[in-house]
C-alpha cells in the first residue's frame, strides 16, 4: 500500500428503537421522533485508509472480506452530498475494509453501526488533517445524513432521541443523550436478540421509508409516535417497567402494520417470530417472565428485560426458541462488558 495513505479504524454500535422512526423528508429528516437504546454486543469495525488527493474518490468497499462495488458508490455520493457541511470530503481518496459482528440486512440496524463508524472516522480525519474537533452534535448529524438511524449510534448514555418532539425536546438534527438522572430505569435493562432469519431482507428499509409518503394512515402514524414518545419517556421516568414494555410492543408492530398497509404491501415477518411472541405473551400472562418484544424492520426480535430477569429469559429461550432461530446474541445491558 502507498505509505501516503493513513490508517483510522473505528467501532460503532447498533442501536434498537423503541418509538420507530419510519418515513422521512429532506435530507435524511425524520417524519416522526424516536427513542432508542445501544447494543453493546452488536458492532461494526471499520477501517479507512486515506489520503488527500485533488478529488473524492471511494478506491474501495471491502465489507466481510468482499469488494462491495455498489456500495462503495453509495459512500461516494454520501460523501459528495456533505461536502457543504464537511468541505474536505471533495479531497478524500479513501479504502474501507469493515465487518460486523452480527447479521447484515436482517433488521438489527447494520447500517446504522456502518456510516456512525464512517462519521466518526471523518471526524477522526478532520482532527488528523485541520487540528478541529467535531462536536458529538456535528457527528450525529454527518451519521444523519448517511442513514437516519446512524445519528442515533452517536451516543454515549443507554436512551437517546432523535427527532423534534411536540412537547418542545429533541432535534430532527441529531440525537440527543437523554438524562441518565431522568431517565434510566432503577435496574439496567439488557437485550436478548432472536435471530429468526439470518437472510438479507427482501424489502430495503429506504424503500419501506418512500412508502410512507403517501400512505393512508401517515398521519395518524405520526401523531401515534409523538404520543408514544411521550408515555414511554415517562414510563422511564417513572421506573414503570410494564408501561415502558406494552408501548415498545405497540411499537414494534405498528411498524409492521404500516409495512403490511402500505401500497404496496409487504411482509417482512416470518412464521416463527409470531411463534416467539406468542409463546412469550403466554409466559408472561403465566407470569414466568417479565419481557418484553420489539422489532426493527425485519423479522428478528428483541427481548427487552431487567437484568434480574436474565434466568427466566435463558430458560425461556432454552424452552422455547433454539428451534425457532437461527442464532442467539446475548446482549448484556448498556456499560457491561
Amino acid at each position: 500500500m502507498n505509505n501516503n495513505y493513513k490508517q483510522i479504524v473505528k467501532v460503532a454500535h447498533s442501536n434498537i428503537a423503541f418509538v420507530k422512526y419510519w418515513g422521512k423528508r429532506g435530507r435524511q429528516y425524520p417524519l416522526n421522533p424516536s427513542v432508542s437504546m445501544l447494543i453493546d454486543q452488536c458492532q461494526t469495525k471499520t477501517q479507512c485508509s486515506y489520503q488527500i488527493s485533488d478529488q473524492l474518490q471511494v478506491e474501495s468497499f471491502q465489507f466481510e472480506g468482499k469488494e462491495q462495488f455498489d456500495f462503495g458508490k453509495r459512500i461516494e455520493q454520501y460523501l459528495e452530498s456533505i461536502s457543504e457541511v464537511y468541505p474536505l470530503a471533495k479531497r478524500l481518496r479513501l479504502r474501507f475494509e469493515s465487518e460486523n459482528n452480527f447479521p447484515h440486512s436482517a433488521g438489527i440496524a447494520s447500517s446504522a453501526s456502518g456510516f456512525a463508524a464512517i462519521a466518526n472516522i471523518l471526524a477522526e480525519i478532520e482532527w488528523l488533517e485541520n487540528n478541529v474537533r467535531l462536536s458529538r452534535e456535528q457527528i450525529s448529524t454527518l451519521a444523519r445524513l448517511g442513514s437516519g438511524s446512524a445519528c442515533r449510534s452517536i451516543s454515549k448514555a443507554p436512551f437517546n432521541l432523535w427527532g423534534k418532539t411536540k412537547f418542545d425536546l429533541g432535534t430532527d438534527d441529531y440525537s440527543l443523550d437523554l438524562d441518565e438522572k431522568k431517565y434510566s430505569f432503577s435496574e439496567k435493562l439488557a437485550d436478548t436478540i432472536l435471530v429468526v432469519n439470518q437472510s438479507q431482507k427482501d424489502v430495503s428499509s429506504s424503500f419501506g421509508h418512500s412508502l410512507m409518503n403517501t400512505h393512508f394512515y401517515r398521519e395518524s402514524r405520526i401523531e401515534q409516535a409523538h404520543e408514544n414518545t411521550r408515555c414511554l419517556l415517562n414510563a422511564i421516568e417513572a421506573d414503570n417497567f410494564t408501561d415502558f414494555g406494552e408501548i415498545i410492543e405497540n411499537e414494534a408492530l405498528s411498524l409492521h402494520a404500516m409495512m403490511m398497509t402500505s401500497m404496496p404491501s409487504y411482509t417482512l415477518l416470518h412464521a416463527n417470530t409470531l411463534r416467539v411472541i406468542e409463546k412469550l405473551k403466554d409466559s408472561r400472562e403465566k407470569g414466568e417472565i417479565m419481557a418484553y418484544f420489539t422489532l426493527d424492520a425485519g423479522p428478528n426480535i428483541h427481548l427487552i428485560y431487567p437484568e434480574s430477569q436474565k434466568d427466566q429469559v435463558k430458560s425461556f429461550v432454552s424452552e422455547f426458541c433454539l428451534d425457532l432461530c437461527e442464532k442467539i446474541i446475548w446482549a448484556p445491558h448498556f456499560g457491561e462488558s
